[in-house]
Formats: C-alpha cells, structure tokens, sequence
C-alpha cells in the first residue's frame, strides 16, 4: 500500500514538473488547487474563460485540439489550469483530479466542461432562422441582419446572474454606439408587460424582445443563463459566450475583423 501512495505521488509530481517546459509553468499549483472548493471556484471564475481561444493542452503536456479539451473536461477527471507564459496566448493544461479531492469540483467540471463544449460545436453554424418583434414594435430577422455583427443576449427576470451584467453590458453598448453595423438585442422568457415593468426599474440598453422562452428552448437549446451569441456578418455563430467577461472579448476581436 506505501509504495502504491508513493508511485502516486511520484507520478502527480512528474505531472507538474512536465507542465514547466516551453509553455510556461502552471500559474497556480494543481496539487493546493484541489484541496478546497471555494479556492478553485474563485480561481476557475476569474481565470479560466472557456469561451475564449487558446492552445490546449492535455495531462502530458501534448497540444491537442480545443474540441478534444472541452470534450476531456466534459466526461474525464481532470481540472484545467493555465498556464504562465511571457505572450498573449493563453494556454490551458489538463490536471488529474486527485482522488482524494471535493467531488463538487469534479462535478462542477463536468457541467462547465459539458456546456463550453456544446457551444463550442454551434460555433460556425447558422443561427437558427428568426423574425423578432421587440417590445418598441421593431421587426428583426434574419434578411434585415445580413451585414452587421448581432450580438444577442438571452435572459429572463428572475436570473440574478443576468441582471446583474446590466451595467457591464450597457457600458458595452455605449462604447459601440458609433459602429452602425454592431446591433445589440436580447431575448427574454417574460411577457411584454412583465419585462416593461422590470425595464422601469432596471434599464437595459439592448432592444428586448419578450416571450422567446420556447425558442430559446427548442431553437437554440440552451440550458443555462445568461447565453450571449454574437454572430458575424455572414449571419454565422462566430462565439457562445457565458457570461460579461467572455462577451467583451470575443466582441473586440470580432469587430476588428
């Protein structure tokens, strides 16, 4: 039994001091990381932006493809880190979860793991085929769209994780007032009368379209909220995004190109 404990430890400490080669060393240790639920919560929702683009990594320190890395976290037992390095690139490496570990992390892994992975799939397909009306009478779809960058948030009143990006998206918003071809616009599970209420006391600056919560549903199959898409002049999913911090981002590169 010793010498198994100690082929283990001797084999998770290979697999860190794999990590520090060409790619930069791991920007916290894998091993402390692991010991508490709340320490890599915060660490996951400050760090780790699934959404955005990076050089993947697995367990052995090989580059493999970012499908295959959401797919790893998805369905495997392993935590992702980043790595530090003197650039740009962001790069993500793969860490066993030790046995002994909160099975909360794993669990939270997998659920992460499984929705970054759905949304990395929708990216380049059409975004289903709409015709919206918001609540200031506005017809959209996807004809009137064609050669402008969309990007479209999806919420409902009681997500406090959706309200409370308000501010952050409507900053968002003004800093693009001036590009004609960015439209902003949200779809809400509520009805017209629930979310004008709702917008009384809590503004938002996208145009708001009420009652798509069977669309959400069955067109773009979402499961968790708030959902930003932003789609490109093509009329193409160019990024599912989960939250303000990925969104931001992805729009920056996106209205460069």
């Amino acid at each position: 039994m010793h010498k198994f404990i100690y082929i283990n430890t001797f084999l998770l400490i290979l697999n860190f001091c794999s990590a520090q080669n060409k790619f930069g060393n791991p920007e916290v240790d894998p091993i402390q990381i692991q010991k508490s639920y709340t320490e890599w919560s915060v660490y996951q929702n400050k760090k780790i932006m699934l959404s955005r683009d990076f050089t993947a990594l697995d367990s052995s320190s090989k580059e493999i493809s970012k499908e295959a890395f959401l797919d790893q976290l998805a369905n495997g037992n392993f935590i992702p880190i980043r790595l530090k390095t003197d650039n740009s690139t962001f790069y993500y490496k793969l860490f066993k979860i030790l046995p002994k570990t909160d099975t909360s992390i794993k669990a939270t892994i997998n659920q992460i793991g499984f929705d970054a992975y759905k949304n990395y799939k929708m990216e380049g397909i059409v975004f289903p085929k709409f015709s919206f009306k918001d609540l200031n009478g506005n017809l959209v779809t996807n004809e009137s769209m064609k050669g402008k960058i969309i990007v479209i948030k999806c919420w409902y009143i009681h997500c406090t994780p959706c309200i409370k990006e308000f501010p952050q998206v409507n900053k968002l918003v003004e800093e693009y007032k001036d590009r004609k071809d960015i439209v902003f616009m949200s779809l809400a599970e509520d009805s017209p009368e629930q979310l004008k209420t709702f917008l009384a006391r809590k503004p938002l600056s996208y145009s708001v379209v009420p009652d798509m919560k069977e669309y959400m549903n069955e067109s773009l199959q979402l499961n968790s909220f708030p959902t930003h898409f932003i789609l490109n002049k093509e009329g193409l999913i160019a990024k599912v995004l989960p939250n303000f911090e990925s969104l931001e981002v992805a729009l920056t590169k996106e209205s460069k190109l």
